[in-house]
Formats: structure tokens, sequence, C-alpha cells
């Protein structure tokens, strides 16, 4: 029977656990002498170093009641010391190492838990989410500790932190979720990690620029990346093969990708993209393109434009309907694509004139209606009724 150490002060709690630990085989000493004022501090320290023992060889709930009694300790150091600091990262690092299959929802629950009695607007819970984002991205419990960024802005912003520890957190999240396979909020994290950046430190950025447009390009449910174009470290990009792959996926055809890659192909390679993905990706692409302009598209015109078989057309407009980005009817007999919706790739000046042309008329019709209502209306009270 494991002891819970809830009904002892921290001295005895302390004690308890030494004795608890050495009876796993740790190397801690069961009695020590330090100074009342630095007894917790250094216990903790002996405590946390030979932790990994209990999470490796106990049950599940034996762990989890042995490391919240360690959090409810280290709750109880004095946030304001500096070594409070160092005794969190030191337990969230053994936790870490740690963890398996096995414990990490215990591991994941612990650390959520001294994340909540740090308290609000403490900037000790940052190493305690770091963590969480490593174990739970690892096994595949993301969705546990992140949903949204607003929540996430809430807890960790760049004066609470720091710039340099927001923009790792950024990186950290921004891997876990491509781990997760949650590319589109993967996206959205690496577009708030740009935007971390200023005009001064920009070029700094190129690593973190590059990862982003190549998670944007290989993430198969991401098909419109103009607004990248804009950031400020994508644009310090300008001139340079992936700046130019970028431009390609965002307003050109099949047939300049393929040409960049007959050029550049190892370069392709070194990204870790998948030239069959891309190829897929450009032909829906470049199908949207086509469906801007012409309504009507025969098969014929879909082999030649997208490089596609004959046999091939059904199944890739079958693709294309199930983006959503196009709402269309197939006539198989006649062989004919009929487009009645499309996504606009880029949304700049003619896309904002032909929403405001489809507004201005919108209008006029309202305007109409209203106009017919009110002669109805008028023309319905100067009838005379016969008595």
């Amino acid at each position: 029977m494991i002891p819970t150490f809830t009904d002892f002060n921290e001295i005895e709690q302390c004690n308890e656990l030494r004795v608890y630990f050495a009876g796993l085989g740790a190397n801690i000493k069961t009695e020590v002498s330090y100074r009342e004022n630095e007894h917790l501090q250094k216990s903790l320290e002996d405590l946390i170093s030979v932790l990994h023992i209990c999470i490796e060889k106990e049950q599940s709930n034996d762990v989890e009641i042995v490391l919240n009694s360690i959090v409810s300790l280290l709750i109880q150091v004095p946030h304001t010391q500096t070594y409070c600091q160092k005794l969190i990262s030191m337990f969230c690092s053994k936790i870490c190492e740690s963890v398996n299959e096995k414990t990490s929802m215990v591991c994941l629950r612990v650390l959520q838990n001294l994340f909540e009695g740090l308290g609000v607007n403490n900037s000790l819970k940052y190493d305690v989410y770091l963590s969480l984002i490593e174990i739970a991205g690892n096994f595949d419990k993301l969705n546990l500790i992140f949903d949204e960024l607003p929540k996430l802005s809430q807890w960790f912003n760049s004066q609470t932190v720091g710039i340099e520890k927001l923009q790792k957190l950024y990186r950290l999240l921004h891997k876990a979720l491509l781990q997760n396979n949650q590319g589109e909020q993967a996206s959205k994290v690496m577009i708030e990690l740009l935007g971390t950046y200023t005009e001064e430190n920009a070029a700094n950025a190129r690593e973190d620029a590059n990862k982003c447009i190549v998670s944007f390009i290989s993430d198969p449910g991401t098909f419109l990346m103009d607004h990248l174009l804009s950031l400020k470290p994508v644009r310090i990009l300008e001139g340079e093969p992936i700046h130019d792959l970028l431009n390609i996926f965002v307003s050109d055809k099949l047939n300049e990708y393929i040409a960049f890659y007959n050029k550049n192909k190892s370069f392709i390679e070194s990204l870790g993209l998948s030239h069959e993905n891309n190829l897929q990706k450009m032909r829906l692409l470049t199908f949207m393109q086509i469906a801007e302009k012409t309504k009507e598209i025969k098969f014929e015109s879909i082999e030649s434009e997208l490089q596609l078989k004959p046999e091939e057309v059904e199944a890739f407009i079958v693709d294309v309907l199930r983006t959503r980005l196009v709402k269309a009817k197939v006539d198989q007999v006649n062989r004919k694509v009929f487009v009645s919706s499309t996504m606009h790739r880029t949304f700049g000046k003619p896309q904002w004139n032909m929403l405001r042309s489809i507004l201005s008329k919108w209008k006029d019709n309202m305007d109409n209606v209203n106009s017919t209502l009110g002669q109805a209306i008028r023309n319905s009270s100067s009838l005379q009724v016969p008595v």
C-alpha cells in the first residue's frame, strides 16, 4: 500500500517520499541534515532526480499519487525565489525523459495540475506548458492541452515571457501539431510565429519562413497561400528558389511547377516535399484557376491542361469536389464539367472589384424590391372599401 503523504507537513512529506523511493531501489538517502530554510529546496532536488524510478516501476495509479505529492510540494516553494524556476524545470525535464505510452496520460494530468496550481499570470507556467506540448505531441494527445490560439495568447505573450520564449513555444507547438496530423492548426501557429518578427529582425526568421512555406505546400488540406507573400519574413526570401516555389503554388499552373521541378529536383527533395503530392495539389489548383474563367470544361481540356490519362479524369474530378473548393456537376455522357462556383486562389484587387460589383447588384435588387413593396402598400391603403 503506497502512502499518499497528504497528512504530513512539508519536511515529513519529503522524508516519507525519501523512504518510499529508497524502497524502490533509488539511490537516495533516507535521512538528511539540511538546514531548515533549505530543507524543502534540497529535498525536492533529491526527489526529482530519482522520480524516474517510480515512473518505470510502479502502476499508473501509484505513479500519479507520488508525482502529485511532489507537485504539492513544488507549489509550496515561494514562486519569487530563483530556485523555484530551477526545480520546476528539473521536474518537467525528468518527466519528459521518463514518460512512456503507459504513463503518458498520468504525466499529462500531473503536469496540468502543476500548471493550474501555479496560478494566473505566472511565468513559471511556461516550462510546464512546453513539457505538456512535448508529451502530448509525442503520444498523439495534443487535443487534450491545446484547442485554440486565443486561449494560448492569454497565458503567454511577448510581455509575459519575452519574444524569444514565445517563438520557441510556437515552434514546438507547430512541430507537435504536424506530428498529430493537424495541418490547419499548425499553419495558423506558424503564421503567428512569423507575425512575431518585425522589419528589423525579419532576416533572422529565414528558417521559420522556410518551414512555413514547406508546411503549407505539404499539407494536403491547404490550398490558399497568397497571404504568406505579405509576411515580412517571407518577403526576405524574394529571389530565392523557395520563394519562387511558393509563387507557383499561389498563382501559377501545373506546367510552371513541372518546369521548376525539372530544374530544381534536388532542391525539392531537400525540402522533404513529395513530388507526386505536389503534382496532385498543383492539378487541383490549376483546375480551380481554369474554373474561375470557364464554367463549362471539356474532359479533353482537363486531360491536356492537367496531363492526365482519359481514364483518370473522372477520379480527379471526384477529388476536386471532395475539397469543396469547387462546386460542379459532371456530364459523363458528353464528357463535360459544369462549374457553378469556385474558390479564388488569390484575392487581390480584381477579386475585390468583383465582390464590390456583386454587392452593388445585390443592393440595387434590394432597393427595387423595397420600392415595389412600398408602392404596393401605398396602392393598397388608397383603395376605397364600399359600405
